[in-house]
Formats: structure tokens, C-alpha cells, sequence
């Protein structure tokens, strides 16, 4: 694990994120909310009741719901053609995956490219319709050239990665096939701690593998996807149920056998199970899917604020020092910048209110607030109470994304560098002159996932030439590739000086 990651994060953590709302989430998932139909993904019954304190009803209850979610929990091979120069960016996906060759993790200077007809990672998946869509997580998914998913019955199939979303650590599959067994969503906004939950999925090569917990606590963040998003949204389902990896992508269960939670992330000072493991909740995950399958993209709304967490005790300090300062820790989330064409702006919201509630739900810390309103799509509105100078006010926001708009969008009014996954800026003559270079970009935010990241470019990374011209500025890769719809070839210097041409199909 990499040093900066040490740091910051005593325990190693597994996996990666997400979150979502009570009042927010039902509303999102009911068809007469906007007028368009988001419920293509079925919900559970609202009869399903927990199990009883009884041991021999615990233990039947268990049986029934690990015979309804075993077929529908499958494994997912991820074969990658990753370079071997990415092989550090990788750290993590040993705790993810597990290592399929057998052992330990290894340190980055010992790793080696798996063989051709081996995956370079392994994890669950969970079969949410009939006609073969699977919800896993993305960084099962990511940097593969080839999905195989083998159901508990052993029978194979090539997947089609449909769509992921890195901020919330999901991911949408599709295999051709009908009559599959599949999982419905509970309602994960009504899940309580202390009541009893199954982990399905495929630990350690261990197929077909269920471990029995409780919901140890809701709501939690643990900073882990902020190292692959800007915009992450961390509220975790805590479970005591054993996961290990292997198991990220798979279930999380209730005793009736519907679906709560996907499992995602562990933390442990050895990279297994030490009784902490995290989901991400229903109902975002069925709210991504469903963006996914109806867009092609993710739908996400946005206040449009800057915040500090005032139940976080250091970033409270931090932020005094820094500003000379005299806020007091507790509960709540404090607005620190208002940014310009917002709702929140729009609203009446300033710089110095303290945000305390979303519609029904307490906003006691930033988990919370991302989690609430992540978990909405652009033009969604929301009820806000904030207190400024000891009073309470309310303020009715309609949520914009993060380009000012309101409404949806299909991956048609994406710009060029949203299609690619990277942003660009322009290469200083110091660093033409130090590479020798008559031309270049520096890509800057690339998006896991994207087309860029697939073919092996990082930040910082050099781009000299797109299909075959050479480029000086981000407005020259969107004149090059704006409406292009054919293979596209990236000519491009790594970090170490060494120039490499890699190509993709424009999405």
C-alpha cells in the first residue's frame, strides 16, 4: 500500500464507496415523482419482517434467504491489459480481488503480469433482473478488456460492462440470457442496527460463500473513495458478517433474502476479515443502476456549496487555524464558498449558514449531506434547514449538476473530454524543451474507467499527437474528436520520457 495511503489511513481499507437517503431515495424510485419510469429494477415486498430472537427461527430464516440469494450472486473475472507501468496504481485491487495466483499480497516491486488466459482479478457480482443485469462494484470492473461471469451453477458467460460510477463505487453488467434468478432491492433507508444480515458473494476463490452478522451502523464514510473521485459519496451500511476479497461486488442480504446493501470495502491492518465490512446501500445502488440503464450515465444533483464537517474534530481545528476562527465542533455541516449559477445560491443560502436538515433526514455530519443529495438527480428539489446567526430558516433548492443545468442528460451531451475521461492543459515550454517536444497536453483528472485511463494515461501524463495531429490545447482535442465516431489513436509520453501510441474506440 502506498505511503501517502498509510498516512492517511491507519487501518488498510478495502474496496470503495457510497450512500443514500431515506425520503430522498423513495421518492427517487417512484415512477409518478418526475413522470419519467426509473423502477425497471424490482423492489421487495414492504411485508418483510426481521428475524426473531429465537435461535431455531434465526437459523430457518437463514436457510431460506441463503437459498434465495446464492443463485442470483455470481463471480466476475477481470481480465486486464493493463501495462505493466500502471502495475503501482494497483495496490489496492489486491485487497479487492484477492490475488488469484494463490499467496499474500505483493509488494509493487514483485508484481507480474497474470498470464493471458488468467484474470487479473476476481469478485461478486449480484443478478438483478431476469434477462441478466448484474450491479458489482467498479473496481471489479475497471481497467478490463474482457468480463467473464460464471453463475453458482458454473455456467459461463462473456458480459458487457454497461456503465459504471466511480463516485459511488458501482457498476452495471448485462449478460444475454432470460429466466435468471435475481435479488430484489429492499428498502435500505429502513434497515436498523443490530438487526441480522447475510454476506454472500465469492471470498478468497471460495465460491458460493455465506457468513451471517448484524448491521454494526449506518451512515458510515471511511475516505477511501476520495482517492479515486472528486465527488464521492461515502455512507456505508457497517456490517460484522465476515467479508473478505472476493466478496467486494456481492450481497448483502436480509433474512427475507432481498437486497440491502452491496459488499464493498473491509478495514483491516492485514487486508482480511477483522469484523468491520461496508456496503454500499440499496438504495443509491439501485438509483445508479437505473441512471445507468435509462442514460447511459449517472444522473447526480448538486447543492452547489463548499462544506466543512463540524462533527469532524480535525478539519473543525485545521479550519480555525487557517482562518482565525472560533467554530465550535458538533453537528451539522458549515457552508465555506457558495459557488456562482447554484441552487444553493439561487436559494439564498450564504457562505457561514450551517446546514441541519435534507427534507426529513438530520444532517449531522458530511456523510450525511453527500449521501442525501447524491443520491438525487438534477431538477430534483429539496427542502433545506440551515441556521444562520442562531436562527432556523428553511430553503427550497432545486438541485443543478455540476454544468449548471437541471435537467438529464444521455451521454450525447457529453462534451469531448467527458466522453474520453480527461481534461487537459496546455505543456509549458520548459517541459517542450526538457522532452524535447515541439507540441503537447498534460492530462489532468482522469476519470477511472474512462477511455484515457483504459489505454494507460494518468495525470501528468504527456498527450503529443491525436490521430496522428499534433495538439497544443484541450480546444485542439475537442475540434479533433467533436462528432467523431471511429478508432481513435493517442500518442503519448509517460513519466519516465517513454512515448507510446495506444488507441480506443470513441464512445
Amino acid at each position: 500500500m502506498k505511503n501517502t495511503f498509510k498516512k492517511l489511513m491507519p487501518l488498510a481499507v478495502v474496496g470503495v464507496l457510497s450512500g443514500a437517503t431515506t425520503f430522498g431515495a423513495i421518492k427517487y424510485f417512484d415512477p409518478h415523482n418526475s413522470g419519467e419510469d426509473f423502477s425497471y429494477f424490482t423492489k421487495s415486498s414492504n411485508n418483510a419482517s426481521f428475524a426473531g430472537l429465537n435461535t431455531g427461527a434465526v437459523g430457518d430464516d437463514f436457510v431460506k434467504a441463503s437459498k434465495m440469494t446464492v443463485p442470483a450472486v455470481v463471480t466476475i473475472k477481470n481480465y486486464s491489459t493493463r501495462s505493466a507501468q500502471r502495475a503501482p496504481d494497483s495496490d489496492l485491487f489486491d485487497f479487492f480481488f484477492g490475488n488469484p495466483f494463490g499467496g499474500g499480497r505483493q509488494q509493487p516491486q514483485q508484481r507480474q503480469q497474470p498470464p493471458k488466459n488468467m484474470p487479473s482479478g476476481l469478485g461478486s457480482g449480484v443478478i438483478i433482473s431476469p434477462d441478466g443485469y448484474i450491479i458489482s462494484n467498479n473496481h471489479v470492473v475497471a481497467g478490463a478488456s474482457k468480463l467473464e461471469v460464471v453463475l453458482s451453477n458454473k455456467k459461463t458467460y462473456i458480459a458487457n460492462l454497461v456503465g459504471t460510477d466511480p463516485n459511488t463505487d458501482i457498476a452495471l453488467l448485462k449478460i444475454e440470457e432470460k429466466g435468471l434468478p435475481y435479488l430484489n432491492f429492499a428498502n435500505s433507508d429502513a434497515v436498523e442496527v443490530g438487526q441480522w444480515v447475510l454476506a454472500v458473494g465469492n471470498p478468497l476463490g471460495l465460491n458460493s460463500t455465506v457468513t451471517a452478522g448484524i448491521i454494526s451502523a449506518k451512515g458510515r464514510s471511511i475516505d477511501l473513495l476520495s482517492q479515486q473521485s472528486r465527488t464521492p459519496i461515502e455512507s456505508f451500511i457497517q456490517t460484522d458478517a465476515a467479508i473478505n476479497p472476493g466478496n467486494s461486488g456481492g450481497a448483502l442480504v436480509n433474512v427475507s433474502g432481498d437486497l440491502i446493501g452491496i459488499n464493498t470495502a473491509i478495514s483491516s491492518n492485514t487486508g482480511y476479515y477483522e469484523g468491520y465490512g461496508f456496503a454500499v446501500p440499496s438504495n443509491l445502488a439501485r438509483k445508479i443502476v437505473e441512471d445507468i440503464k435509462k442514460f447511459g450515465l449517472v444522473q447526480r444533483g448538486f447543492l452547489g456549496v463548499g462544506t466543512l464537517d463540524l462533527s469532524n474534530d480535525n478539519q473543525v481545528m485545521a479550519y480555525n487555524q487557517e482562518k482565525k476562527a472560533n467554530l465550535k465542533t458538533g453537528n451539522g455541516v458549515y457552508v465555506r464558498e457558495v459557488s456562482d449559477n447554484s441552487g444553493a445560491g439561487d436559494a439564498g443560502i450564504r457562505i457561514g449558514d450551517v446546514i441541519t436538515k435534507i427534507d426529513n433526514t438530520d444532517i449531522n455530519s458530511y456523510a450525511d449531506l453527500s449521501f442525501v443529495i447524491g443520491s438525487k438527480r438534477p431538477g430534483d428539489r429539496v427542502l433545506v434547514t440551515y441556521t444562520r446567526n442562531g436562527k432556523t430558516n428553511t430553503a427550497n433548492v432545486t438541485l443543478k449538476d455540476q454544468k449548471g443545468n437541471t435537467s438529464a442528460r444521455s451521454k450525447a451531451d457529453l462534451t469531448v473530454t467527458e466522453k474520453i475521461g480527461s481534461e487537459f492543459e496546455p505543456l509549458s515550454d520548459r517541459i517542450k524543451t526538457n522532452y524535447g517536444l515541439n507540441s503537447g497536453v498534460i492530462a489532468r483528472n482522469v476519470i477511472e474507467g474512462g477511455e484515457m485511463d483504459k489505454i494507460g494515461i494518468v495525470d501528468n501524463y504527456i498527450i503529443i499527437e491525436v490521430n496522428g495531429k499534433p495538439i497544443n490545447s484541450q480546444k485542439d482535442v475537442e475540434k479533433i474528436l467533436d462528432g467523431y465516431s471511429g478508432n481513435v489513436q493517442v500518442k503519448y509520453v509517460d513519466e519516465y520520457g517513454r512515448m507510446t501510441t495506444r488507441g480506443f474506440k470513441m464512445p
